[in-house]
């Protein structure tokens, strides 16, 4: 793929990803709630999820103006987004009660590693905005 199209392909990843970040974990969660909401019942961690979710979201969304001078922001959406989902299939594995998110949650975050880490370049292009 040409730089300039893996770029701007990058820019638009980086925007659904954002936009999805903010907008679209809560309604997952009520939608889907055995596939996106790990706790039951009154408690905070859905809208602590949420929130990190959003502000990530946020930041993701200004890193599309320029992603080359925001490479670590992406590189750490990637990596977290694989653990995160290596963690939660690990516990979802564990608990019959929470198989519903092997078709959720972790399928989703390990799009968003594998698609970010797709288009996010290397090498020459990388190397000449940071180095």
């Amino acid at each position: 793929m040409a730089d300039e199209s893996r770029l701007r392909n990058l820019r638009i990843a980086l925007i659904l990803v954002g936009v999805i970040f903010i907008l679209g974990i809560y309604p997952l969660m009520i939608i889907w709630p055995s596939g996106w909401t790990w706790h039951t019942g009154h408690s905070d961690y859905p809208l602590m999820i949420v929130g990190i979710y959003a502000t990530l979201g946020v930041f993701l969304i200004m890193a599309s103006r320029d992603p080359l001078e925001n490479l670590s922001l992406i590189w750490f959406t990637v990596w977290s987004s694989v653990v995160h989902a290596v963690i939660m299939a690990g516990q979802a594995l564990e608990m019959p009660e929470h198989h519903g998110h092997l078709l959720g949650d972790v399928p989703a975050l390990l799009i968003v590693a594998i698609l970010l880490a797709a288009l996010t370049p290397r090498g020459g292009l990388a190397e000449s905005r940071v180095g």
